[in-house]
């Protein structure tokens, strides 16, 4: 065993280490075939050759389409007709086609598509490699469009350096990013959403639903052009200064990376491109996702491999995002998809059921990633718990840097949902926001867009329901409105707090945004109603979401003051289920939390030595709470009554009020007659 391996961390993978090594001896042997002498930066040039091109005097359009007989370019400059000065040639015995135009066949704005032929049929296709694709406001057609402004866009930060700290994200959709019933913008986002995040202190943006997908209501999931920012948002130059203005502000911004699967559309995308289904995708019963209605990536084909990995390349190089949160990393790495299952044994990880294919792919892609752009974010979207994903590649890991720790939000739904907090056991709360793999780092959340689709609630929603519609002036009190609100913050510090290493919230959650997400379909009618982000609620100071705010700023202050996400352990010194307390170190700070909802506690002892003062508390008036606590005060450990024994503990003396959390920073101690 190479003493450098992830799973010597794990004595459980012991009987599972020849499989692993065989894994990733399939990565080793895959890169070496496709990249032979060079790099996978060098491989990964796809979009330099393929999609349309233009050079000093001419028009260059390259497409891979291995079943066509013939392809034509058409478009509104030969008024949708297939023309022979328009047809073009096969260049090679895998299937490149090409053709050569003058500059004036075709301008800056201009529709066109391609019309393939194939044995027995032909279809009308939007180029795989389209940099820019638009939909007509009547008919709904998508057409690829020339996109060569004459002015192209200056970068301010060529070469943008991310925080050198652990990712505190903003997760965002620009379409609902608008308080109005609309579409919003890249620039809209631009101008009124990333000033928020600035002030917030989030240091990283994740950004969804970029790449173009025909129906605005998958929440960007369901991909038909995989190198195009989707422009029902603006223009590429609009998506290039958001990023640049994020990166002015010091904030590394990430995007969604959808590679596990492809839409169904014909027309739009992949699926029947040269006339057959196995071009990009499998053509068995592996073709179709039973659970999302889309189409299945082969990712033991080359030629699926050399489109994916250009199109990571693409997206950090031409848009300069700083990494990728990568979409369904479980339906790609399991024959099932992993549906219905519990992953309860590690049997499941090595069982035959898994797609080495999928993880051949990923391991390349993160070698490519942070090869291409040192520095650059990957983050898994994987829920199994698969042993070596979020392990680096030179540990015989895939390369991740964090998996997303999927099961702390549907953790606190459940507890949400189904048990009154009365009922909360301290321990397996605890044990479920600390837990990870030993050889990876994670992202926690409470919620993210997930918990807000149309079926679902936000947390606040169904804590406190019906009366956030009546009860969120400051002024209004109520049994349900103030332990809803109490929670709310509770909830949201401990899982900050305990992360093993960074945190994520979706925009507007940090104020409580009232109701769920409901995209615009034709059982609303079509509405933009619950599509949107009201952010007036949190400006307005006589509201309960202008407190709830402040106080996920001040929050999120604490790792930018103490960079407590950048050290991983949480030091776990005190938890009594009986009072619902628990109480733990994290750096210098002390979190003491308890979740008592009626029990106040004066003078309760928490076994810890030093001296303390308040840096943050929810009772804090400013966050809506009851100023319960006297934030001038010093706190000092001392020991029991029995003071004469020797090594007799120090306890830190505090005073509990029911529902509350505080956060302390320990301080020098000066002389020895402190304790």
């Amino acid at each position: 065993m190479n003493p450098a391996s992830f799973y010597m961390s794990d004595p459980w993978l012991k009987p599972f280490t020849g499989v692993i090594d065989k894994r990733i001896g399939k990565c080793l042997s895959k890169e070496k075939q496709l990249i032979g002498n060079g790099s996978l930066c060098d491989f990964a040039m796809g979009h330099y050759y393929y999609g349309l091109h233009r050079n000093n005097d001419c028009w260059v359009l390259r497409d891979w389409a291995p079943n066509a007989k013939n392809i034509f370019v058409t478009g509104i400059f030969t008024g949708w007709k297939e023309k022979q000065e328009f047809m073009m040639k096969r260049v090679n015995p895998k299937g490149d086609w090409e053709i050569t135009l003058p500059l004036e066949a075709m301008k800056h704005g201009d529709l066109y598509k391609l019309s393939v032929n194939w044995e027995g049929g032909k279809g009308e296709r939007i180029p795989s490699y389209a940099n820019r694709v638009v939909q007509d406001d009547k008919t709904k057609i998508f057409s690829a469009q020339v996109w060569q402004p004459s002015e192209q866009y200056k970068w301010k930060i060529e070469d943008f350096k991310a925080p050198g700290t652990a990712p505190v994200i903003y997760e965002a959709h620009i379409g609902m990013a608008t308080p109005s019933e609309k579409i919003g913008t890249y620039r809209e986002f631009t101008e009124n959403v990333l000033p928020l995040i600035i002030k917030s202190g989030y240091n990283t943006i994740q950004l969804m639903a970029i790449q173009e997908h025909p129906f605005y209501g998958s929440f960007g999931y369901h991909v038909s052009s995989f190198f195009s920012a989707s422009s029902r948002f603006g223009t590429p130059e609009d998506l290039k200064e958001l990023v640049d203005k994020a990166h002015i502000a010091g904030i590394r911004i990430i995007m969604d990376l959808i590679h596990s699967h492809s839409v169904k559309n014909v027309n739009e995308g992949l699926g029947l491109f040269d006339g057959s289904p196995g071009q990009y995708f499998h053509s068995n019963e592996r073709r179709n996702h039973r659970a999302w209605d889309s189409l299945c990536f082969d990712y033991g084909k080359d030629n699926v491999i050399h489109f994916l990995l250009s199109n990571c390349r693409y997206w950090l190089e031409e848009y300069k995002f700083d990494g990728f949160r990568f979409d369904g990393i479980t339906s790609m790495i399991y024959y099932d998809h992993g549906l219905e299952k519990n992953f309860t044994s590690y049997d499941e990880y090595f069982d035959g059921n898994q797609d080495e294919d999928a993880l051949v792919y990923l391991c390349l892609a993160n070698k490519l990633i942070h090869k291409y752009k040192p520095g650059a974010l990957t983050i898994a979207e994987e829920m199994s718990g698969m042993p070596g994903i979020a392990a680096d590649t030179e540990k015989k890991g895939y390369g991740f840097d964090y998996r997303l720790s999927m099961g702390v939000p549907d953790f606190w739904i459940k507890l949400v949902k189904e048990t009154i907090d009365e009922n909360w056991d301290m321990g397996k709360l605890m044990h479920e926001l600390t837990q990870h793999r030993p050889e990876e780092k994670i992202i926690s959340y409470c919620e993210s867009h997930d918990q807000a689709l149309v079926g679902d609630k936000t947390l606040i929603f169904r804590m406190i329901d019906a009366e956030m519609y009546s009860g969120m002036a400051r002024s209004f009190h109520s049994i349900t409105i103030d332990r809803g609100i109490a929670l709310h913050k509770m909830i949201r510090l401990i899982t900050f707090s305990t992360s093993g290493g960074g945190y994520l919230n979706f925009m507007g959650n940090e104020f409580g945004h009232p109701e769920w997400i409901d995209f615009p379909r034709e059982g609303n009618n079509w509405s933009y109603k619950y599509a949107r982000r009201q952010w007036q609620l949190a400006k307005n100071k006589d509201l309960k979401y202008y407190n709830l705010a402040k106080f996920d700023r001040k929050m999120v202050k604490l790792h930018h003051d103490f960079k407590i996400l950048d050290d991983l352990s949480v030091n776990r010194i005190y938890e009594n289920n009986a009072d619902k307390v628990v109480a733990y170190m994290r750096g210098e700070l002390l979190f003491v939390f308890n979740f008592h909802p009626s029990v106040s506690f004066t003078d309760y002892g928490i076994p810890v030595k030093g001296k303390f003062r308040i840096v943050l508390d929810t009772d804090d008036p400013l966050f809506g709470g009851f100023n319960r606590i006297d934030r001038n005060t010093v706190y000092l450990s001392i020991r029991k009554a029995e003071r004469n024994i020797i090594n007799a503990p120090l306890y830190l003396y505090l005073y509990l009020p029911s529902r509350t959390a505080l956060v302390f920073k320990k301080e020098p101690i000066r002389k020895a007659t402190d304790l």
